[in-house]
């Protein structure tokens, strides 16, 4: 029988840290989760043992794993013929269903991750406006690629001088990067206005995430997002939601109709491909119709579009336009957050669990919701890591993201009894480590 060991050391002979993604190197176990198979809510290591998934692809497997309404969309594409680089009515067909969902989209353009689609978008932002600086909000992740990933999550040592000397969040990006970038707090109505009245007339857009899923699942304010759209509006800024982790989380038209808030554009992806890459970017037809062949502005891929892709994404709405589906999700995420919340007030532990829709953040040593990036600098990471540790340990996976206070969740295959058993192994593993999550 394989380990995770044993494959480990296979894989990293030829694979850097023997991962694809660095993130997928787990240090609460000391290795990467090499999966066997994948089924509902669940997935087997190589080892052959069960776990209940509560990491769901990062949020991209919403419909949970090998959905039967999935499985038959490979069928199609098969029996189509794997078509690619060319389009198809299914390309207009899940274009039309996109739009019709969410507020911003006039317009859509198809990519496979939320990196190329932020890249590309932020393309027609600045050709739009004719303007080159980028106001972006700090704890907001919006991919890693270097028009961006700048400014956004620097470490503790280094958050006193983001906002003059934005933070490279990796070696290997020119400094001059950094000069496009003006960070500003979250859920800081004072410090966007100024940054707008100081950097206004060079800021192509602001870009952040409705929902702060990337860093302690922070929430916007009463009335901060419509102060956001009010002072873009005001300054001919373009309003940039990145909705890649907040799309069809909680609703189909995500967090701009939950919040009754429109931006300009936005990004969505994860749960759109049903488990397959597929990312898309979106919003008002003056700035998407710059791209060619209509305007100037170049997006162009072999696979942008993959016809597998497209035909999931048609499944996955399909699944989610049923009316079930939703109060399913709240069902789930009702008993969960009730069960953790019992928990943790049972045990007077020092630590809150915020969610909005199937996705929820773990923040230690804290018992009040986080407003800004900055609060969350109380997390403890080596104490998270002893919490996916104990929970892996007992057959329940969660990521670990180098114990960071990211976000977990469940998908529509998850049953009220998965979350039961989930429950249980938390309340375990929160208890073994009692004294020093209320040692504060």
């Amino acid at each position: 029988m394989n380990t995770l060991k044993a494959q480990y050391d296979k894989a990293r002979r030829v694979l850097p840290g023997g991962v694809n993604s660095s993130v997928r190197f787990n240090r609460a176990i000391g290795t990467p989760f090499y999966v066997s198979r994948a089924r509902g809510s669940r997935v087997w290591n190589v080892e052959g043992r069960p776990f209940i998934d509560m990491c769901c692809a990062h949020g991209a497997a919403l419909l949970g794993h090998a959905h039967p309404a999935i499985e038959r969309a490979l069928q199609k594409a098969v029996e189509f013929g794997f078509a690619h680089s060319f389009e198809t009515e299914y390309h207009e067909q899940l274009a039309h269903q996109l739009c019709d969902a969410i507020p911003c989209a006039e317009r859509i353009r198809f990519c496979s991750a939320g990196t190329e689609a932020t890249l590309h978008l932020i393309r027609a932002c600045r050709a739009f406006t004719g303007r080159d600086k980028i106001i972006r909000v700090e704890g907001h992740f919006h991919g890693y690629h270097e028009l961006i990933y700048i400014g956004g999550q620097p470490p503790p040592a280094a958050f006193s001088g983001n906002r003059a000397h934005p933070y490279r969040e990796s070696p290997g990006m020119p400094a001059a990067f950094a000069d496009f970038i003006i960070p500003v707090p979250f859920n800081d109505v004072e410090a966007l206005a100024g940054a707008i009245a100081e950097h206004g007339k060079e800021a192509a857009m602001v870009i952040l995430e409705p929902v702060n899923y990337n860093s302690g699942g922070i929430m916007p304010q009463p009335g901060y997002l419509e102060a956001v759209r009010q002072l873009t509006r005001d300054a001919g800024i373009v309003l940039f939601f990145d909705e890649i982790q907040s799309a069809f989380k909680k609703s189909p038209g995500g967090a701009q109709a939950e919040w009754g808030v429109t931006p300009d554009v936005c990004t969505i992806g994860k749960a759109i491909g049903g488990g397959l890459p597929l990312s898309a970017f979106c919003g008002r037809a003056d700035i998407m119709d710059l791209f060619q062949p209509v305007g100037p502005v170049q997006h162009s891929g072999t696979f942008n579009a993959h016809l597998i892709p497209v035909l999931a994404g048609l499944a996955f709405l399909e699944e989610a336009a049923k009316p079930e589906f939703y109060p399913g999700l709240r069902k789930l995420e009702n008993a969960f957050h009730a069960g953790v919340d019992e928990i943790i007030r049972r045990h007077d532990l020092c630590m809150i669990v915020p969610h909005h829709g199937a996705r929820f953040d773990i923040l230690l040593v804290r018992k009040t919701p986080a407003i800004r990036y900055e609060d969350i600098f109380c997390h403890d990471k080596s104490l998270m890591l002893e919490i996916c540790k104990g929970c892996y340990d007992r057959g329940v996976y969660f990521h670990d993201y180098g114990g960071a206070a990211a976000h977990h969740g469940y998908s529509s295959l998850h049953t009220l009894e998965d979350i039961g058993e989930v429950l249980n192994v938390l309340e375990a593993v929160l208890g073994n480590l009692k004294e020093k999550l209320c040692r504060r």
